[in-house]
């Protein structure tokens, strides 16, 4: 801000000179003392000036009793998930009150490196959402034995994000042993964030007691993998924000709404981490987690304030968050708090979304970063890569649970005269491998899932967090086979088959993660797709097939998972044979 535009400001402010906009029979949500305040705000250079009702402009609008509301912030998501560019994505979220994501692109930063940054970077400028990225701390995720990134991610690059400003601070930081341990590079990741006093994310699934004071000690304070409520308390007595997330898989917060009292609400942050398109489009971004928060008893203008303040203090946005003389112009317009139905979106004193659309153009091209739509890299593929050496009667299978972590078991499994797997239509049991598709090792990792339903033909898909080799799972080699030479031949996606044909499609060309369809396309295409794989496949009926078989490879979450490399099991980060 120059010397001028500051002037300006103050001179409005005061009522010296006529403000851009006023709103009167306005209700502001004061987000600081907890209360509505009823009068007229006024906006100049998108900027709140104050409430007033002197102040005076030409442009008035009418909020005939209207709630005015701060802008929504996520402080934790992953564009990616959505399977859209950053542009588009600014398009889905605006329409429901959302103004500033803090997005983690570290989906594709694993398979493309600083190329994919520089292009969420520059997708993020044509959208009014204000995107602000954290740079991918753990790329790999963990352990770089334990699978095959397309990408490596040092200090140098944290460091060169910093100064080319295309990153706010440190994405989560989901090495935790690596913090808790002081491992060396994690030392070094870690203080160039610090010493250039940027935000660092956590991410610490189960960590307590002596491991999660040496990881808050290395100076992150925010964690959104707490599951229950004990685990929220534990970090927010060690100074740490807790993100409450509520995603299209992973709903945490109405559990550890449990734990929220009038005490420790301020340390809580609602997030979204992972939300696919049909959900925010149809169901809602931070407005459905201030409406399910309401609904499990949270009082309205709390619930706000975990979405706004809380956000903006945690975050260090120090120009947002609230309604107050001098802070971004970023707000909605809603009839009623506990309803909390967006009717009009505003950022910098802009309307940009009313009545659930986006009011500006959408462009969406990938020009200048066609290096992005060949990722997936790949030789003939054939059944004899998906053999398993059964020695034993029984095996350890990765058991589905229903949000995010997997179990450990060890199971009768029936093997062939050669030690290969045979499914049994009785049994929940099915053949999964990820398939390396970055470098061209040949890698491919083979397990056994227990719980994803499926009964005949296979499935595929080019998203497997976080490194994104290709996950398959399947009843028979054969389909398994088909549907990874149809993703080779597709560039990513997912792919459903069934007798050696392939039934349905879903094409993500943009890293293997981000469609270029138009919006209403991609959401009907996710949607047949799901179809298909429930009532032809047999998928469990609750489960996303896509989100759920990404999420195998994610040797971050406990217990146990798979990568090109084979199990890992997480709780000791290491690989272990696949008999028991």
């Amino acid at each position: 801000m120059d010397k001028t535009t500051l002037k300006q400001l103050i001179d409005q402010a005061a009522g010296r000179q006529a403000a851009d906009m006023v709103i009167k029979n306005a209700k502001v949500v004061d987000v600081y003392n907890g209360r509505i305040i009823e009068g007229t705000l006024a906006i100049g250079n998108g900027r709140f000036l104050g409430i007033s009702d002197d102040y005076l402009a030409p442009k008035v609008i009418d909020a005939r009793g209207q709630y005015v509301v701060p802008g929504l912030i996520d402080p934790h998501i992953h564009i990616e998930s959505a399977n859209v560019s950053p542009a588009v994505f600014g398009s889905l979220v605006t329409p429901h009150g959302t103004t500033t994501i803090l997005a983690d692109p570290h989906e594709i930063v694993n398979v493309a490196g600083m190329r994919g940054l520089e292009y969420m970077v520059a997708s993020a400028k044509k959208t009014a959402l204000d995107i602000k990225y954290t740079m991918p701390s753990c790329v790999p995720a963990a352990n770089p034995t334990l699978e095959t990134s397309g990408a490596v991610i040092t200090a140098a690059e944290i460091q060169d994000s910093y100064d080319r400003n295309l990153t706010y601070g440190l994405a989560e930081f989901m090495n935790y042993p690596g913090v808790v341990n002081a491992d060396d590079g994690v030392l070094d990741e870690l203080l160039v964030s610090l010493n250039a006093n940027k935000l660092i994310d956590g991410h610490s699934p189960a960590l307590k007691e002596q491991g999660l004071n040496a990881y808050a000690a290395a100076g992150i304070r925010n964690d959104h993998e707490c599951t229950q409520v004990d685990e929220m308390l534990d970090r927010i007595s060690r100074g740490m924000y807790v993100y409450l997330r509520y995603g299209t898989v992973s709903k945490n917060m109405p559990t550890l709404l449990k734990g929220v009292t009038p005490q420790n609400a301020r340390f809580c942050c609602l997030c979204g981490d992972d939300l696919q398109s049909v959900t925010l489009r149809e169901t809602g971004h931070l407005d459905e987690s201030i409406r399910v928060a309401i609904a499990n008893g949270i009082a309205p203008i709390m619930a706000i304030q975990m979405a706004t303040i809380n956000t903006a203090q945690c975050t260090g946005l120090a120009d947002r968050g609230g309604i107050a003389p001098g802070l971004k112009a970023d707000f909605l317009l809603v009839d009623d708090l506990e309803q909390f139905s967006v009717n009009q979106t505003f950022i910098d004193g802009q309307k940009v979304a009313a009545s659930g659309e986006y009011l500006l153009t959408t462009e969406d091209s990938v020009t200048g970063f066609d290096d992005l739509l060949q990722t997936v890299h790949l030789e003939t593929f054939t059944a004899d890569q998906l053999k398993l050496n059964l020695t034993s009667n029984k095996a350890h299978v990765i058991g589905l649970q229903s949000i995010s972590r997997t179990q450990n078991l060890v199971l009768p499994v029936a093997h062939t005269a050669d030690g290969d797997f045979q499914y049994h239509p009785d049994e929940d049991i099915a053949k999964v491998a990820v398939v390396e598709r970055h470098h061209l090792t040949g890698n491919v990792g083979v397990g056994l899932l227990n719980g994803f339903g499926i009964k005949n033909g296979a499935i595929a898909t080019s998203i497997g967090h976080d490194s994104h080799n290709l996950v398959v799972v399947g009843t028979n080699d054969t389909d398994m086979v088909v549907a990874i030479e149809a993703l080779k031949e597709s560039q990513g996606g997912g792919v459903a088959v069934q007798d050696g044909q392939v039934i349905a499609t879903l094409p993500f060309v943009i890293g293997g993660l981000m469609s270029n369809e138009p919006i209403d396309t991609l959401i009907g295409h996710q949607k047949a797709f799901n179809a298909i794989c429930h009532d032809k496949l047999h998928v469990t009926a609750h489960f996303d097939p896509i989100m759920k078989l990404g999420a195998m490879p994610l040797d971050v979450i406990p217990n146990l998972r798979i990568t090109d490399k084979g199990l890992v099991d997480v709780t000791k980060f290491e690989i272990i044979d696949i008999n028991a």
